[in-house]
């Protein structure tokens, strides 16, 4: 197979031989194609769509198969399936039908590499807590830890935790010396905290300026922290809701590009109609826009949006980073921190990859992944 297309890098017209699913050869094309092509997209942070739930003690294979497949319309060629703060059974169960999906399923398994746990140790105050349930929060367990990286056969390669629980930070060594990457995420940890779980091995922030207080101080909190340090890199979730376009300015200049990553955070009402819905034991309302809130409040509660969309509100935010840049944000950079390999658009590596149309000013428009 042969296919013509932009290189995401140049711009320039390529002609990709595909031969089983590796790339063969990238040559110059002799044609003006429309569409553009790149490495698929890789998000860290996807907890279920249309209904399904990997979090959800009515989750099954077929579960996990239909998220993979609208995930893939959307660009999305792997991802970190994540569950988020519930009771020990119900992540136990989340994992373990994950892991079954996975081992009877190779081609699955290439597109859910590995899982990420957000939660359950994390804040248990409003505003840092988000939409997990409060009474459902907990310090951190490194027996139950354990358990569920069982129930997931191993394959829980990321755990976002709040630094200021008692016990997280031998708990972010352990992880760390068992090659999982501990994230700092939903949080109310002082500075000194924050300080103390780098030291201890945290290695990035999980969706940095959201899971906050609605007021902070304005010099001394958790944000500008995390911002200012140069050892934890930060994921963002540019889908035009979750932060204004300042804040996302700020945060993309202070960490720069090599130490960022999108994720859509997309939860299991992203691509449902709008309306009232009965999620994480709480009512949650998804709004015209797309926008997912807890019902009755202005606080979000995880993304309607894929990462398709992210890329292209990035794009019209700062049309300066280029397209190369915004979409290695969404695929080589959360691949690098989670230690997968990284697809490149050159001879000898996976045929991974995402066709789209685009052009500047314009949203990004994905056509379809191999």
């Amino acid at each position: 197979m042969i296919l013509h297309a932009r290189h995401y890098a140049t711009g320039r017209p390529v002609a990709v031989t595909v031969e089983g699913d590796r790339i063969a050869a990238v040559t110059a094309s002799d044609r003006e194609p429309e569409e553009w092509i790149a490495p698929a997209l890789f998000d860290p942070q996807i907890n279920g769509c249309l209904g399904i739930s990997f979090n959800g003690t009515a989750l099954t294979p077929d579960g996990v198969r239909a998220v993979a497949g609208v995930c893939s319309a959307h660009g999305i060629g792997a991802f970190a399936a994540t569950l988020v703060t519930n009771s020990f059974g119900a992540l136990r169960h989340g994992f373990a039908t994950l892991a079954r999906a996975l081992d009877s399923d190779a081609e699955l398994a290439r597109r859910v590499p590995c899982f990420h746990l957000e939660g359950p140790y994390l804040s248990g105050d409003d505003g840092p807590r988000g939409a997990h349930p409060r009474q459902h929060t907990r310090d951190p367990d490194p027996d139950e830890f354990r358990r569920l990286q069982d129930a997931a056969g191993g394959r829980i390669r990321m755990v976002t935790l709040a630094p200021e629980r008692p016990g997280a930070l031998p708990f972010i060594e352990e992880l760390t010396a068992a090659g999982v990457v501990a994230a700092i995420g939903h949080t109310a940890a002082t500075g000194q905290q924050i300080r103390d779980a780098v030291a201890a091995g945290a290695r990035t922030s999980t969706h940095l300026g959201n899971g906050c207080h609605a007021t902070l101080p304005r010099h001394d909190n958790y944000v500008w922290e995390q911002l200012a340090c140069d050892d934890l890199r930060a994921s963002i979730i540019t889908d035009g809701h979750h932060l204004p376009a300042t804040l996302i300015k700020c945060i993309v200049r202070a960490k720069g590009t090599a130490r960022l990553l999108l994720t859509c955070d997309a939860g299991s009402l992203a691509g449902l109609p709008p309306g009232t819905y009965s999620e994480w034991g709480t009512e949650l309302e998804v709004l015209p826009s797309g926008k997912i809130v807890v019902a009755g409040t202005p606080f979000l509660a995880g993304s309607g949006h894929f990462t398709d969309t992210c890329v292209s509100h990035l794009l019209d935010v700062m049309p300066d980073l280029g397209l190369k840049t915004v979409l290695d944000l969404a695929s080589a950079r959360p691949r690098e921190l989670l230690g997968l390999p990284v697809t490149k658009l050159e001879p000898g590596h996976p045929a991974d990859l995402m066709l789209f149309t685009w052009r500047p000013g314009a949203a990004l428009t994905v056509r379809r992944v191999l």
